[in-house]
């Protein structure tokens, strides 16, 4: 492992959404959906099968799932999860996944949002029918129900230092009787949350739904068309895809000063490589951000605007990871606490253009399946290289690919993480009943 650990107190879990046996109309979904914004990417895992979707027996299902799972002791267990706010952003879309997990095996779970907007919107209103739809009571965050809640509940689990400001307002004198079965489900890079007495580290795994999606030819095929032609490029040409929320720590505007490196490159030697794409997923066409206008405005000074596409935030990734040949994954300054993307990704046989920072570093192996290049502007010009040695490389691409995948079978699958994750909740149940009996 890192010497940096990439997740503080517990890591970061779940999948991308429940598993749908019918890889046709989930290819169907995914075709329909794949250029929309954020909420149509959230609707379409709402449109997958739901195990709690009331068809059959819950109580026998739940059982029969929880008897083969790493997590069945948690069958029955009354947990509560504290967000610090419901959005699109990592921290309450991964709470909300660990939420869907425990109910699987028959949890049940209750979920409060510490700062909720007074005007639902959309996002907030989707997230929550779909906490519903799945069988996870939702609660207010003052009040005496969330008092009780928490004072009954076999575990508590906030999801930042942020969601801890509820303690104190809401439980009050009831903090240290519920202090021993709090658990902090982190996902973030900072250096305080590394002090705590004891700190779990559990990596993600991919999602069945994905995985059938990435080892399925015909639905990548399909996809990878599709996604071209929206966006208007040759099925010949090779797109290098940096996939997240557009901001200046996910490292936008270094990766495309890194594009444009390559680009020169590649004409000054005189290279014969295939034409090369930058293809920036996660930006918001309804509230361009200052950083985003000056990505923008990078690649309308430099004229490449023919090489650079802006794609609007979607959860749907697939479509995109089938239609790219190359994951740049560009976090800067800790880097990236872990980076789901990134074994999606590998699912999907794609090499792997990543900082050597954080948890990236867990994942890609530098030369193996992929190449790794110092965060910070240190990093613009063995990106930028790395960019050109793949794209005039088309077997070390395969050969990366091919190695990625195996590594994400051999330690990001879904079955890996639950196990991760029934480790650490087991030993905070032992050690919260330890106290009680104290």
């Amino acid at each position: 492992m890192a010497k940096t650990p990439s997740f503080a107190v517990a890591a970061v879990a779940g999948g991308r959404g429940p598993v749908h046996n019918r890889t046709q109309l989930l290819l169907l979904l995914l075709v329909a959906v794949a250029a929309s914004a954020s909420t149509a990417g959230f609707l379409l895992r709402g449109a997958l099968r739901d195990p709690c979707d009331g068809r059959g027996d819950p109580a026998a299902l739940n059982t029969a799932v929880a008897s083969g799972s790493p997590l069945g002791f948690m069958r029955s267990k009354l947990v509560l999860l504290v967000s610090h706010e419901l959005s699109l952003s990592g921290g309450p879309l991964l709470l909300m996944e660990l939420a869907f997990l425990l109910r699987h095996v028959g949890s049940q779970v209750v979920w409060i949002t510490n700062q909720r907007s007074q005007e639902t919107n959309d996002v907030t209103y989707s997230l929550e029918h779909r906490m519903l739809n799945h069988g996870v009571q939702v609660l207010p965050a003052r009040g005496q129900e969330a008092v009780d809640i928490a004072l009954k509940a076999d575990l508590v689990i906030l999801n930042t230092a942020v969601a801890g400001k509820w303690l104190d307002p809401v439980l009050k004198d009831h903090v240290p009787k519920v202090l021993p079965k709090i658990l902090w489900w982190i996902h973030e890079m900072r250096g305080h949350y590394f002090k705590m007495p004891q700190t779990y580290v559990v990596h993600l795994g991919n999602s069945k739904e994905l995985m059938e999606v990435a080892e399925d030819n015909v639905a990548r095929r399909v996809l990878r068309e599709h996604i071209r032609e929206s966006l208007g490029v040759r099925s010949e040409d090779l797109l290098f895809a940096i996939i997240n929320s557009v901001s200046r720590g996910k490292g936008q505007d270094l990766f495309l000063q890194a594009f444009y490196q390559a680009l020169q490159l590649i004409q000054h030697e005189k290279l014969k490589v295939p034409r090369i794409h930058a293809v920036v997923v996660g930006s918001d066409v309804n509230a361009q951000t200052k950083f985003e206008t000056q990505l923008r405005d990078f690649v309308v000074k430099n004229t490449i605007h023919d090489r650079v596409h802006f794609v609007n935030k979607t959860l749907a990734v697939a479509p995109y990871l089938a239609a790219i040949d190359v994951l740049v994954q560009n976090s800067q300054g800790r880097g990236e606490c872990f980076g789901r993307i990134t074994i999606e990704a590998m699912a999907f046989k794609l090499p792997v253009l990543g900082t050597a920072a954080g948890g990236t570093t867990e994942i890609v192996l530098d030369g193996s399946t992929g190449l790794l290049h110092p965060a910070g502007k240190e990093g613009v010009a063995p990106l930028a290289k790395n960019i050109v040695r793949l794209a005039s490389h088309a077997e070390q691409r395969v050969s990366m690919g091919e190695k990625g995948y195996g590594r994400v079978k051999e330690m990001f699958m879904e079955h890996h993480m639950a196990e991760r994750i029934a480790a650490v909740l087991k030993d905070v149940l032992r050690k919260s009943q330890e106290h009680s009996r104290s």
